[in-house]
């Protein structure tokens, strides 16, 4: 592959990073004294003037929608360095039209989506005016193996009825929210992998509750947020399956493709932020006489930290690369070694961080804590850990037969 960006992409990548520089860093500032995190009863806020003002900003400056590429005219390998810079701020992502779970819920409906679905949830969202949310996560069973699901789609004429308990729905508190993705149960008698199905659910259909905010390190994600979110008896038309009764599965697997390169690719500018930040305070702050960077190991961390972002940013580089030219099917090894070494590397890097800048690194004075939350999320989001280990070691093993690797010998 060839490691110089596009013209195209340079092009993107110095006005997105001055537009974060100029305009959503010194918001970020003010976002972070704000004492708004703490409250899990946001929902009847008003949208804040500040960033919607940025948003329509960016829209009119051609900085939006850029992860989706038919729109955006960016491969995923052009993309992967904006989404790095993005990820330098957590109010950056909205910004741009470019924050998960709506990112990963366009796709969806952009690929699989009907032309009355498209038009219903697809253009708004597309235009920023609506979030929305992803519920499949469910609290009584270990919902890393995704046959697990205990909710439920069931038939009754013209129309389906949905029941299930789902949690950790991100993106429901918004108050913009207006509908999700709901994958339940729809025929458990078919093969595995086409006994699920994916619906669209309007929040304020009947019998849908969001029963509670869930707080992630005490803090509850305002404005945007983790729920529990329970489906009795909801009655839909079959109108709102995506692509027909029993595409779950495949659904699931065209989705999380491009989104979890997404989250890496953002994950690479926490950990550059969380870097620059860390080397700054070492610089400015003075402890025994010397400044904190010429204390212990602490430039052996500098240069760990420096190792291991451009070891990763390859790595997620490579799997965009092999998502435009081979389909996300083609990647399932480096999407899952990306998924596992991304997060971990920028939870280390923050980690640093914040034990450089001592106190002040574990309070909302710096973005630290808030980015350390997220990062640990990602690491049991979309699968965790122990999963995508599975799937890299699966994949190596499929490379070695007793046929061209027999007991004893090295070939």
């Amino acid at each position: 592959m060839n490691f110089e960006h596009s013209d195209k992409a340079k092009e993107m990548i110095k006005k997105v990073r001055q537009f974060l520089d100029e305009h959503i860093l010194p918001l970020e500032n003010e976002y972070l004294k704000e004492q708004r995190f703490e409250d899990p009863n946001w929902k009847g806020w008003t949208l804040d003037p500040r960033v919607e003002k940025l948003k329509e900003n960016a829209k009119a400056a051609g900085l939006w929608n850029l992860f989706l590429p038919p729109l955006s005219g960016l491969s995923n390998l052009e993309y992967a360095p904006i989404a790095e810079i993005t990820g330098h701020s957590l109010l950056a992502p909205e910004i741009f039209n470019c924050n998960a779970p709506d990112t990963g819920n366009m796709e969806v409906l952009w690929k699989y989506g009907s032309d009355t679905q498209k038009e219903q949830w697809l253009k708004p969202l597309l235009d920023g005016k609506i979030r929305s949310a992803f519920c499949m996560t469910e609290p009584d069973v270990a919902s890393s193996d995704a046959t697990n699901m205990q909710a439920t789609i069931v038939e009754d004429g013209d129309d389906i009825i949905l029941n299930g308990t789902k949690w950790w729905s991100t993106g429901i508190g918004h108050p913009n929210c207006k509908v999700v993705i709901f994958m339940g149960l729809s025929d458990a008698n078919a093969h595995k992998y086409l006994q699920h199905s994916m619906v669209l659910v309007p929040l304020d259909a009947a019998g849908v509750k969001v029963e509670r905010m869930l707080p992630v390190f005490g803090g509850y994600d305002a404005p945007y947020g983790h729920g529990e979110v329970s489906f009795t008896n909801v009655r839909l038309p079959k109108t709102a399956v995506i692509a027909g009764l029993g595409k779950g599965f495949e659904i699931a697997q065209g989705r999380l493709g491009p989104g979890r390169i997404h989250h890496c690719m953002r994950q690479i500018g926490v950990a550059e932020r969380a870097l620059k930040l860390m080397i700054a305070r070492g610089m400015e702050r003075v402890a025994f006489g010397k400044p904190l960077i010429n204390l212990g190991g602490n430039r052996d961390l500098i240069a760990n930290a420096r190792i291991d972002i451009e070891m990763a940013r390859l790595l997620v580089l490579k799997t965009a690369f092999l998502i435009d030219t081979v389909g996300a099917m083609g990647a399932l090894s480096e999407v899952s070694q990306i998924k596992v070494i991304v997060p971990n590397v920028a939870c280390r890097i923050l980690d640093q961080a914040i034990q450089l800048f001592g106190g002040k690194g574990l309070s909302n004075d710096t973005p630290l804590a808030a980015m350390y939350a997220y990062a640990r999320i990602l690491r049991l989001a979309d699968g965790p850990d122990e999963v995508h280990r599975g799937v890299v070691a699966k994949m190596e093993l499929m490379k070695y037969t007793p046929s061209n690797f027999p007991k004893g010998k090295e070939k």
